[in-house]
């Protein structure tokens, strides 16, 4: 992993700006551009010179994790030091932030610690997030990782299958998901993992709760792990008992919208046309206003990240982004399905990173 051809990149995109610096303070960033995994620090850049700040609590972390930046102990705040470091490097005249991770609080203390003369103009509030734009196309070593955090997702799914039974609480799903990604080698999930079963299945977002699963009905799984610093993310709903016809349906109509979704996705094609490939199908399903969400995001060392894949989204894939396509449909007071996978774009079309099977399972 190459963390000094990270900051270059980054150093172009300042260039371009007309920025002479940069303070980056959002973790995922730090971790992005530096290897830094700890939970307080800031990134000084300049177009000459790189510098972390941290606290004493991370000095042999650190010194062990950094080595495309001077690392600086500080005392105080990590950010304030940042930005006076850069203040007072030759030929500085304006240092850019990213206001989508900086609060006004922030923003105030950070003026505060400059020279009377500077706190006007000197730091300039960028127009676009840069290193989270460089973050959205992955490498060979990123991809690599997440193949592999993807891939131990779905032999969590395979097991949870033999652990499913009527009867048990949703959280004991949830916890023995959890349970054994920790003995696998996950350095903990994603997110909090959805197990909603019954009418439940019906919320989009419903986190495990003692709810019994059903003897009939459909269960949602959507869960991830963190791996090496990076994020899978995939959602599996299965049936418990015999399904209905409509109910069975309904499954093959969100399963043939998050194929062909997942058939849309390739380099050149907008966030929205992929998103309208999903979408259409359940439109002629008659299912359209159950879907009530994007179909998908982007995924890396956030559970969320850019792109959208959204009604309306310009943005255009390239090689290398890692999106998820997850139509879903939810009838309130009856049921709610949804299908996952992370799918990386190639030269060619997308790789599905997720291959769990998505044929309905009756259990």
């Amino acid at each position: 992993m190459n963390h000094l051809h990270r900051i270059g990149l980054l150093r172009r995109r300042l260039t371009r700006a007309g920025l002479s610096g940069l303070v980056v303070t959002h973790l995922a960033d730090l971790r992005y551009l530096s290897g830094f995994t700890g939970s307080s620090g800031a990134l000084a850049v300049t177009r000459r010179a790189v510098s972390l700040f941290t606290d004493g609590r991370y000095k042999v972390q650190a010194a062990e994790e950094v080595s495309a930046a001077k690392v600086r102990i500080v005392s105080g705040s990590p950010a304030v030091a940042a930005v006076e470091w850069l203040a007072a490097q030759p030929g500085m005249d304006t240092a850019g932030f990213d206001p989508t991770v900086t609060t006004v609080a922030d923003l105030t203390r950070w003026k505060a610690a400059l020279p009377s003369g500077l706190r006007r103009a000197f730091l300039s509030a960028l127009a676009a997030p840069l290193v989270s734009a460089l973050r959205q196309t992955k490498d060979d070593h990123e991809l690599a990782v997440m193949s592999e955090a993807a891939e131990l997702g779905c032999r969590l799914f395979e097991h949870v299958l033999g652990f499913i039974r009527p009867g048990i609480a949703e959280t004991e799903v949830a916890a023995e998901l959890e349970h054994r990604a920790r003995l696998w080698g996950a350095e903990g999930m994603s997110f909090e993992t959805i197990v909603a079963s019954g009418v439940r299945s019906a919320l989009p977002h419903g986190r495990a709760t003692g709810a019994l699963l059903p003897r009939r009905g459909f269960l949602t799984l959507d869960f991830g792990v963190i791996l090496k610093g990076y994020c899978s993310d995939m959602t599996r709903t299965v049936y418990l008992g015999k399904p209905r016809a409509g109910e069975r349906d309904a499954y093959q109509a969100v399963l043939e919208a998050q194929e062909a979704g997942v058939a849309a996705v390739g380099p050149g094609a907008s966030c929205g046309e992929v998103d309208e490939a999903a979408r259409s199908v359940l439109r002629k399903a008659g299912l359209a206003e159950a879907f009530s969400h994007s179909t998908g995001h982007g995924v890396g060392i956030e559970i969320h990240e850019s792109p959208r894949i959204g009604a309306g989204q310009k943005t255009r894939l390239q090689p290398g982004m890692v999106v998820t396509i997850e139509p879903g449909i939810y009838l309130m007071g009856e049921y709610g399905i949804r299908i996952e996978d992370m799918v990386a774009v190639t030269k060619t079309g997308g790789q599905v990173l997720t291959p769990a099977p998505k044929a309905l399972i009756e259990l």
